[in-house]
This record gives structure tokens, sequence and C-alpha cells, in this order.
């Protein structure tokens, strides 16, 4: 369990931390307001999330371009669904 909270809290940090501000901001409010309840897979999900371009990422949240099949799935949906819900 102590392995768990470590892993959120560093993912937590990652998400905050990314260098594009817009992506920090959807990133970490997302990471915080969800991180905590899930599954093992869904942190590994978003962990390998993490590694998408900013510049790409904030295109998928917006909605102006398609996502790479590399980083589409469930998780990707629900990140931007929330980013789209924060940006209304």
């Amino acid at each position: 369990m102590a392995d768990d909270v470590s892993r959120v809290q560093r993912l937590k940090y990652r998400a905050w931390r990314r260098g594009m501000r817009e992506c920090d901001l959807v990133l970490g409010a997302f990471a915080d307001a969800r991180l905590a309840t899930m599954s093992a897979t869904e942190l590994d999900d978003f962990e390998a999330l993490l590694e998408a371009p900013d510049d790409k990422l904030w295109t998928w949240i917006l909605g102006t371009e398609a996502p790479d099949p590399a980083f589409a799935g469930p998780m990707l949906d629900q990140v931007i669904a929330f980013g789209r819900e924060a940006l209304s």
C-alpha cells in the first residue's frame, strides 16, 4: 500500500510539472481528482499517457486533432472529457 501511495504522489508531481502550463492544469487537476481511486492498470495507463508530447496532448483535449493511436484509449478519453469540462 505504501508503494501505491508513493506512486500516486510521484504521478501527481509529474502531472503538475510537464512544461506546458495548460497541460499541467488539466493533467494535474485530473490527477488530484482521480488517481487515488485508480487501479494499478489505470495508473499504468495514466503513466503511459504522461509520455505524450504536450503540444499533441493539448490538441487532443481541444479536439483539433485526432489522438495518436499509441495513446488512444479509455484513459485518454477520461482526460479529454475532464479537460473539456474544465474548459467549458
